[in-house]
């Protein structure tokens, strides 16, 4: 009855036979399958657990050395004071001079700057401040003139003043490191337009002559018809310095420690000795 039953099964798939042996060696028998595909189908036929089969454990991945890579940088050219002759490129971190310009975070240092220098020293009187009798002027009523209480009354000459200042503080506060952004920020801004002359030499003159730092600015153009320069140094210079007080509409002359953000905006470039410009590298990055 089996065999019946094989032979009819047999007779429908066009006298093919199909089993165990046949199933596992279809996929050598796919026409252009290569002797590999064969080999796998063997192979996969044989159990795991025989003791004739040794599985070896994957290789780890070969590891990846690490590579440490160089902050991108810019290169400035340094120049020699007061001719103005190129010495040599230095470079400076990108992130110091090269920033992309960011209105935000220099209007927020600016206002954060100018809240900062407000002395907040207005004071007045205010009613219980005046000296005098708290006795009332005039009786409330009766006399067809408006109510009035004492003396102090604001309504009053010699009164107090109604809410008027007291001394206070305008101060406001403006994270750390938003505040070293805009720095960095306003010096690129200056980079990105050729308006940062960096010069190696001290911002110095031989005496406190003021023709001789006027015939500097105006031979290298740095004068009031060139919208003035910000000149920055790293310590006093008293020749430089005292030549300038009488020479304000051609430029201005601050050490490092008293810049503001809004300084290196508010005029048309900026001359600083290297050693400064070092220095607020340091600091502000």
């Amino acid at each position: 009855m089996a065999s019946r039953t094989v032979l009819s099964r047999a007779g429908l798939l066009g006298g093919r036979r199909i089993g165990i042996l046949e199933d596992l060696l279809k996929p050598s028998l796919v026409p252009g399958g290569s002797r590999f595909m064969a080999t796998e189908v063997e192979d996969s036929g044989v159990s795991s657990t025989s003791p004739s089969v040794r599985v070896l454990p994957p290789e780890p991945p070969a590891e990846i050395p690490f590579a440490i890579r160089k902050p991108p940088t810019v290169l400035a050219t340094i120049y020699r004071f007061p001719t103005l002759e190129p010495l040599r490129f230095q470079s400076f971190p990108s992130n110091f001079l090269h920033l992309p310009t960011r209105r935000d975070i220099l209007h927020r240092a600016i206002t954060y700057e100018g809240d900062a220098a407000r002395s907040g020293n207005a004071s007045t009187k205010w009613r219980g401040d005046v000296h005098g009798s708290g006795r009332k002027v005039r009786p409330q009523k009766g006399t067809g003139r408006a109510r009035l209480g004492d003396k102090k009354s604001p309504m009053l000459r010699g009164g107090g003043v109604a809410h008027g200042p007291k001394p206070r503080d305008f101060s406001t506060d403006l994270p750390k490191k938003m505040y070293n952004l805009a720095w960095r920020t306003a010096f690129s801004y200056r980079y990105r337009r050729g308006q940062l002359v960096v010069v190696e030499d001290a911002l110095e003159i031989q005496e406190n002559d003021p023709g001789l730092a006027n015939s500097i600015i105006k031979k290298n153009g740095w004068g009031n018809e060139n919208s003035r320069s910000l000149f920055i140094v790293n310590e006093e210079r008293p020749n430089f310095m005292g030549a300038m007080e009488g020479l304000g509409s051609e430029g201005l002359v601050l050490t490092r420690e008293d810049v503001d953000v809004k300084d290196l905006l508010e005029m048309g470039r900026i001359v600083i000795e290297r050693e400064a410009l070092e220095w607020f590298q340091k600091e502000r990055s």
